[in-house]
């Protein structure tokens, strides 16, 4: 994919945090060796976080995220800082800077822990070498002292700079292989048909984002990938000579779909594809099992990562409230969140319905549901829910034995 068209969700993120004036936003100028961050003496220049989708030889395409200082001591410090904590939710790498004339300060010290706590790689940046030089002997004690790589720059000249960008790249996680769409589930020559319908929720000359990034996944792994609308399924597959290793729907035509696959051929979903993708597929089983277990005047949180048009028969806002209240029978109270934002109020909900999170970034993903888990809260998304509500979830699960055994688990 080129820079421009490259999913914001399938970009590395990579987050700077650090002290007003430390250097953050001349360290992301110096990287990207464009004018990008304003830089400025006066401290608190960068107030909320800032999102740039840039390229990063040799990284690729990347995500920076500039964030306020976290000694910003003005009237909205306390409301800035609580936006740079929350940027962690969705970083990839961390970059802590430092400002090596003054030394490692205990909001420095305080960041570091967090991010330790969440697991996130990190390089410590000893910005301002132009200044202050540390020795390898300091930089080595350092590292050793703070359990996290460090390097040592100066973004005014860009001395260093290339030893940082190899750093980011020997601490990001090597997660190719391990997380595919579709590529582990089919061999070279294998057939998957595209399940793709055509509505007025259809973005225009276009295909969503999941369907675009499967016919991609496919077609690497060598594949044969046959894109085909609803209607027109049952006609396909009997016109094809050799029968497809899988077949994979939009989840609001899984019925459809259902009925017009033959058994012997396996079927999923975009969306379960996501979940696997993005989150954790055996958590999502288990959150679809407990809408049975909702009650009247129970909440609901229906949340998305990305915000669109809604259209008058949408997913999110219309269809999923309506199968949810018809299976169960009960007054359920919806609530909704989109983009950025989830809920401050986890604790609220007696379950979390999300969608695909093609727009979030693993980390995102994961980190929502790792939130929801936290609390004991069950958490689903669109399509491992539709497909449960049909009751056709068993059959979607075929191609993940895992989420399959767990699903056949009475575990509610």
């Amino acid at each position: 994919m080129s820079l421009n068209t490259t999913p914001s969700g399938e970009r590395v993120h990579i987050a700077l945090f650090g002290m007003t004036n430390a250097g953050k936003s001349s360290i992301i100028n110096a990287l990207t060796n464009q004018e990008i961050s304003i830089v400025s003496d006066v401290k608190g220049t960068t107030t909320d976080p800032v999102y740039k989708a840039i390229e990063i030889l040799p990284i690729g395409p990347c995500m920076i995220i500039d964030t306020a200082g976290l000694d910003d001591e003005s009237e909205l410090g306390e409301s800035r800082k609580k936006k740079t904590l929350e940027v962690l939710s969705k970083t990839d790498v961390a970059l802590v800077v430092v400002d090596s004339t003054i030394g490692v300060t205990e909001n420095d010290i305080t960041i570091i822990n967090e991010i330790k706590e969440k697991k996130i790689p990190t390089v410590c940046i000893f910005n301002k070498a132009d200044e202050r030089s540390l020795t390898k002997e300091e930089l080595d004690t350092i590292e050793k002292e703070m359990g996290t790589t460090v390097v040592s720059v100066s973004a005014l000249n860009k001395n260093g700079i290339d030893e940082l960008k190899q750093k980011i790249i020997n601490v990001i996680p090597d997660n190719e292989d391990k997380f595919k769409l579709v590529g582990d589930l089919i061999s070279p020559g294998d057939i998957v048909v595209l399940v793709t319908p055509i509505d007025k929720a259809a973005p225009k000359g276009r295909l969503i984002l999941p369907q675009q990034q499967t016919i991609r996944d496919i077609i690497e792994s060598d594949a044969i990938a046959i894109v085909t609308k609803e209607h027109e399924l049952r006609e396909t597959l009997e016109n094809l000579k050799k029968k497809p290793k899988l077949v994979i729907t939009d989840s609001q035509v899984f019925l459809k779909a259902s009925a017009d696959t033959p058994k012997d051929i396996m079927l999923t979903s975009f969306s379960i594809l996501q979940a696997r993708y993005k989150g954790n597929l055996i958590e999502l089983v288990k959150g679809a099992k407990a809408v049975e277990s909702l009650e009247d005047g129970d909440y609901v949180l229906i949340s998305e990562g990305c915000t669109h048009h809604r259209q008058c028969d949408d997913i999110g806002t219309v269809k999923i409230p309506r199968w949810v209240r018809q299976m169960t029978g009960k007054q359920i109270n919806f609530e909704y969140s989109s983009g950025n934002s989830f809920t401050d109020d986890v604790k609220k909900f007696k379950l979390i319905i999300h969608c695909g999170g093609c727009m979030l970034n693993r980390a995102a993903m994961l980190s929502r549901i790792d939130n929801a888990i936290k609390h004991e809260i069950p958490i689903v998304n669109y399509g491992v829910l539709i497909g449960y509500v049909q009751g056709i979830l068993e059959r979607a699960l075929e191609p993940f034995p895992l989420a399959k055994e767990v699903y056949d688990c009475d575990f509610i």
